[in-house]
């Protein structure tokens, strides 16, 4: 292996890393991992079926940090799961089945959408819960029981994410906050959990189907593995309002980025 060879797989390697923390801190983590496959040579399609596998043990770890806070979704968590896993199939097939181009141009508005929702998430959080009827006594709270509305946005978001997963998390945060989720962390928590499903699932169909570049992928693997668990117990050390605040900053950056993409 020669120097250029090395250079590329650190620079992929350093990529993964950064994405896996920033997937279990906020989303947004392929904006680093698959530009890094796309500047060392690989084509578009593997390298979005290459970054999906690549990160898909950082999601497991990330949610492995946030066991205690996902424990507390006992009636909401085996549907949620049963949906992200029902879209990660479609968006799998999705992939397999078509180009990046025309979704691409879809992203940078479905970024700015998620980023806003997010920034102003306790504002209709507060509007959403005037509109409900009073808990009964004795009732779980709230903010812990995802609506149907939610189940739906999580599917569109799985199957969004298996297809092409940059913002994926910045999605489901915005959704999971308008729901009525006030805890920073225990979002975050159901986030890398669904996160982990959906890649699981795409990672069998993309494996299955052959799409996979595997030299790139095992050196990611690693360090995407490291950088999520990292990320995550990071994670918990900061207070709520930083975490808001850097979710709502990488929003922003990722909607200018694609949006400029686009031109």
């Amino acid at each position: 292996m020669d120097f250029a060879q090395l250079a590329q797989f650190a620079l992929i390697g350093l990529a993964a890393f950064g994405a896996g923390a920033m997937n279990s801190v906020a989303g947004g983590g392929s904006f680093l991992s698959f530009p890094a496959l796309l500047a060392v040579g690989v084509p578009p399609v593997t390298a979005n079926a290459s970054n999906s596998v690549a990160l898909w043990p950082g999601s497991l770890a990330g949610a492995w940090a946030f066991r205690a806070e996902l424990l507390r979704f006992k009636k909401s968590l085996p549907l949620l799961t049963l949906v992200a896993f029902l879209g990660g199939i479609a968006g799998g097939l999705l992939l397999l089945a078509t180009s990046n181009a025309a979704f691409s141009k879809l992203i940078p508005w479905l970024l700015l959408v998620a980023t806003v929702l997010f920034a102003f998430s306790a504002q209709l959080s507060r509007f959403v819960a005037g509109l409900r009827k009073p808990a009964a006594a004795g009732a779980a709270p709230q903010g812990r029981h995802v609506g149907p509305g939610g189940f739906l946005f999580q599917l569109i978001v799985s199957i969004y994410g298996a297809f092409f997963g940059a913002g994926m998390g910045i999605l489901m945060l915005a959704a999971l906050a308008i729901q009525g989720f006030d805890d920073m962390h225990e979002i975050n928590a159901l986030k890398n959990w669904l996160s982990a499903v959906i890649y699981s699932v795409a990672v069998v169909t993309f494996v299955v189907a052959g799409a996979v570049s595997w030299p790139h992928t095992a050196v990611m693997l690693v360090t995407g593995t490291l950088g999520g668990y990292w990320g995550a117990r990071v994670a918990r050390r900061i207070p709520a309002l930083w975490l808001r605040r850097f979710i709502v900053a990488v929003g922003s950056f990722l909607t200018v980025l694609y949006f400029y993409k686009t031109l």
